[in-house]
């Protein structure tokens, strides 16, 4: 393995991550579990590699990296944000069919939300977007129930208290108020569950119907529901600047 590693020394669980063999997580059990090996020896958690030098193998099976591949997703409602479902349902990954790798969801979006989804094999990069430390937008739309008050963008622009801990601050705006309903622009870094959802249920305005814009610089803007595109090299680039990793 040559070019893109050479000289570049990481943690184990990482580079099976980058190679798109699981997660970070999921790449820990498997080491733990005694299925991967490097030079032969059977690996431990932890363990540094140089890849370019030292040869990996998952259940007897060479590890190689994979292509880097990019896609943006306009993601419908009445989908599933998983690369497979135990009921059968449609999935994301039947939306990007004719993808020439294995790539996977960045994040994930209800089944009933739309909008910007990004896929990729670039553990590194996904694990940064989903991070709230990396302070990534994600901008959403939200028609909710009720007519929202300056009180309530004030409640959430400070941080409001969940089941699971305080919000960081978001940035809210009204775009349109109707007699019972209002449209909201809603920036958010956090990644947790359904947490645009909760967030306006909280503060009295449970939401109706809602769709992410953008995630960093990248939108599904021009794009039909269900419908994709590769990124650019400049969005790419873009994304990696965000989240301070060496642009491509």
């Amino acid at each position: 393995m040559t070019g893109f590693w050479s000289d570049l020394v990481m943690r184990l669980q990482k580079y099976l991550a980058e190679c798109s063999i699981a997660s970070r997580r999921g790449s820990e059990k498997l080491i733990s579990e005694g299925r991967i090996t490097v030079n032969g020896e059977v690996a431990t958690v932890g363990l540094a590699i140089d890849p370019s030098e030292d040869v990996v193998h998952f259940d007897n099976a060479p590890v190689e990296a994979d292509q880097k591949i990019y896609v943006v997703l306009n993601k419908p409602r009445g989908v599933i944000t998983s690369a497979k479902d135990t009921h059968d349902r449609r999935t994301v990954m039947d939306c990007v069919e004719g993808v020439a790798a294995r790539i996977f969801p960045v994040g994930r979006l209800d089944m009933d939300v739309s909008g910007t989804l990004i896929l990729t094999n670039d553990g590194e990069l996904t694990h940064r977007l989903a991070h709230p430390s990396f302070e990534v937008d994600k901008v959403y739309h939200a028609w909710v129930r009720g007519r929202f008050s300056k009180e309530d963008v004030g409640n959430l622009a400070k941080g409001i208290q969940l089941e699971d801990g305080m919000t960081s601050p978001a940035d809210v705006h009204v775009l349109q108020q109707k007699h019972s309903s209002s449209l909201i622009r809603l920036v958010i870094h956090e990644g947790r569950k359904r947490l645009v959802k909760r967030m306006c249920a909280a503060v009295g305005h449970p939401v109706r119907e809602l769709s992410r814009i953008s995630i960093g610089s990248i939108k599904c803007e021009g794009l039909r529901e269900g419908e994709w595109r590769y990124l650019s090299l400049k969005e790419i680039n873009r994304l990696k600047s965000l989240t301070k990793l060496e642009s491509t």
